[in-house]
């Protein structure tokens, strides 16, 4: 196991892009990571965009990024309307977004969908992520569902107990629209940061994992 350290440097604000197609897509791929961060780096600047949230799915979109990014140093939360399952036939439009991004702010590292996701919306927002930023630092998270397309990261980040289980909780409570889904519970999301955190022998026994595609040292 390999670690490498983002700058140790805390006077430069850390530029942290979060990346989703769904308003709780975040939260579950690396909202344990984004605590950490924020904890790390609390003059971080932090854009965080999800594309498809509407009516109540928009509002707890806006509470939970809200909560989550509450140690941020400057936060920028935006939740467009797009039309959930249906991103590869609004491209266009999702991708003027995307250039929008790119227009105002330069992240230093990004966090955004697996390419292999089999939900069409989540492979839409990556392969958009690669085509707009070229040259950087880019992981791609995990979303647990029924499809059964979780493969095997090549990128760990050690979370406490404390933040795993915040984000958990973080979850149950903004996302009340989910909680009838049958995968949508504690023991789904503490139970993958358990399995990453085994993998990677992470010592707060939690982690999230993230596909790293070019990383130039």
């Amino acid at each position: 196991m390999i670690a490498l350290g983002l700058p140790v440097d805390k006077k430069t604000p850390l530029k942290l892009l979060c990346l989703g197609a769904h308003s709780d897509d975040i939260e579950i791929g690396c909202g344990a990571t984004v605590l950490r961060l924020l904890e790390d780096y609390p003059n971080a600047e932090v854009s965080w965009t999800v594309f498809a949230a509407r009516d109540e799915r928009e509002r707890e979109a806006q509470r939970s990024a809200r909560q989550f990014l509450r140690k941020a140093g400057k936060q920028q939360i935006t939740v467009h309307g797009f039309r959930d399952g249906f991103f590869p036939y609004e491209g266009g439009a999702i991708k003027d977004k995307f250039e929008a991004i790119k227009g105002f702010f330069e992240p230093d590292l990004i966090l955004t969908h697996y390419r292999n996701d089999l939900h069409q919306d989540h492979r839409i927002v990556s392969e958009l992520t690669r085509n707009t930023w070229r040259n950087h630092l880019i992981l791609e998270y995990e979303i647990p569902k029924w499809d059964g397309d979780l493969d095997r990261p090549n990128v760990f980040v050690p979370v406490s107990g404390t933040h795993a289980k915040r984000k958990t909780a973080y979850l149950m409570k903004y996302f009340q629209t989910q909680a009838k889904r049958h995968w949508f519970d504690e023991e789904t999301f503490l139970g993958l940061m358990r399995i990453r955190g085994l993998e990677c022998n992470a010592p707060g026994r939690y982690a999230e994992a993230f596909h790293g595609h070019k990383i130039a040292l």
